[in-house]
């Protein structure tokens, strides 16, 4: 409990749809709400493949955290990677640049998602980038459009072909959305904008090691998706294993044990995803709670770790039975973490009799292209130009911002029912950005660190 006269101290790690949700439920809590994130937005992830694909721009869907907070006085936002919670003296240490903040808490609630899996070959993603920040998003956008460029000035055959192959790595619905807008981008907006490639004549391959496309939402829907997309010309590669990944292309393994090899420029790896490390890090330091193969921890039926009542761990990085890793799983388990909160706040709250939480499942859907969706609404499974336009409404919805749902709308309409796309642009800094951050590692960090420290010494000497 906090000291007398001193208000209940909430910190919350991570600023997507859990973190968010969290903070925005206890506005009018008597609490001081302290959110910390890496990022100083909150990431609508489920549309980041179309920044990928030029549809939408970051801004769309990445609203800055501190301005979506801005009129609720009981948040301050800090900037910084965590790395390191002492669930004893109720702390948490952030780290931004060289600079460290330690924040003390009264409850604790770990929003902190998860990032791409790559099951154990992480140098994979030297040349098969992930879809889960805006850095992804960009840097893909720059690989896709990038290689429609290069087959333009290539005089050789082989490389052109080579060039004009892309292979999408998971057949989930981000997979499966990412495919099929490679394949519109193709054949609708960049279609006459080349002289010596058609765009169309592109190879679009999506390959998972299931054996069927979108695997939970079962076999009618995972079918209606693969013979969309096939129908658009993508390629649809099941019970494939990827086994190497380099600059030329990618390795795969067939169920029958054939090996292979895709020739390819553009490779995007949309499969599997590992929880943040926070997890394991709190999971060690509570009174025999686990985590699972992705590094999910086992929660309480009260979202909380073991010996640690005030202690939450909601969305991507709890692991629940029946919760899925979506946007409404993080959404539902914040909303009950801070009831609980504002029950202890009046007195009503007795650990061992807390109501465990309860998922509402409301569906799931992906889009497949431009008119075409799959849904599944509890037993009602639907597709088409239905579930497309409750895919829009849905997505609209839960949107940050007017000024963001009104720009969507726009871009969508030029998209999807004209041909352009306005966010086309690319730099080598999108292309070469993360590759070059990795290699320069701790020097280039601390060469930031020095101008930090330079101009901290130049505010003090000219205030």
């Amino acid at each position: 409990m906090p000291a007398a006269g001193q208000r209940h101290r909430v910190v919350i790690i991570g600023s997507g749809f859990g973190g968010l949700r969290a903070a925005r439920a206890l506005k009018r809590a008597d609490v001081d709400i302290t959110l910390i994130s890496k990022t100083n937005s909150h990431l609508f992830q489920p549309l980041l493949y179309q920044v990928a694909t030029g549809i939408l721009s970051e801004g769309e869907i990445a609203p800055t955290t501190r301005v979506v907070l801005m009129k609720q006085k009981n948040v301050r936002v800090l900037l910084g990677d965590v790395d390191a919670i002492d669930l004893s003296a109720k702390t948490v240490t952030s780290k931004l640049i060289d600079v460290r903040t330690v924040t003390t808490f009264d409850s604790l609630i770990v929003a902190a998602g998860a990032q791409q899996s790559y099951f154990g070959n992480d140098q994979f993603a030297k040349f098969a980038p992930g879809m889960k920040t805006i850095d992804d998003a960009l840097e893909l956008r720059g690989r896709i459009l990038g290689s429609f460029e290069a087959a333009e000035v290539t005089t050789d055959q082989a490389e052109r072909v080579r060039r004009l192959t892309f292979v999408v790595v998971g057949a989930g619905p981000t997979g499966v959305e990412l495919a099929g807008q490679i394949a519109e981008l193709a054949t609708r907006t960049l279609d006459g904008a080349f002289r010596t490639i058609n765009p169309s004549d592109c190879r679009v391959i999506l390959l998972d090691a299931a054996s069927a496309v979108l695997p939970p939402m079962g076999a009618k829907l995972g079918l209606m998706a693969q013979r969309r997309l096939q129908r658009l010309g993508v390629e649809i590669q099941l019970n494939a294993i990827v086994t190497n990944v380099d600059y030329w292309g990618i390795s795969v393994r067939d169920h029958d044990g054939t090996e292979r090899r895709i020739r390819c420029a553009c490779k995007v790896w949309a499969a599997g995803i590992q929880a943040s490390p926070l997890g394991k890090m709190i999971a060690e330091q509570s009174d025999g709670t686990e985590i699972d193969r992705a590094g999910r921890v086992l929660v309480q039926p009260d979202l909380t770790v073991k010996g640690h009542s005030h202690v939450f761990v909601v969305g991507d990085l709890m692991s629940v039975p029946g919760v899925p890793g979506m946007a409404q799983g993080a959404i539902q388990g914040a909303t009950y973490a801070t009831k609980v909160i504002k029950r202890s706040l009046q007195g009503n709250d007795d650990p061992a009799k807390r109501k465990p939480f309860r998922y509402f499942d409301k569906g799931s859907m992906a889009t497949v292209s431009r008119f075409s969706a799959v849904a599944k609404v509890g037993q009602l499974e639907f597709g088409g130009v239905t579930a497309w336009l409750a895919w829009l409404v849905l997505h609209l919805y839960y949107l940050v911002g007017h000024k963001n749902r009104l720009t969507t709308v726009m871009a969508w309409g030029i998209s999807f029912l004209g041909r352009g796309r306005d966010q086309l642009a690319i730099t080598n800094q999108m292309i070469l950005g993360r590759l070059m951050m990795t290699r320069a590692g701790p020097e280039a960090l601390g060469a930031l660190a020095e101008i930090e420290r330079a101009e901290h010494v130049e505010r003090e000497a000219f205030p």
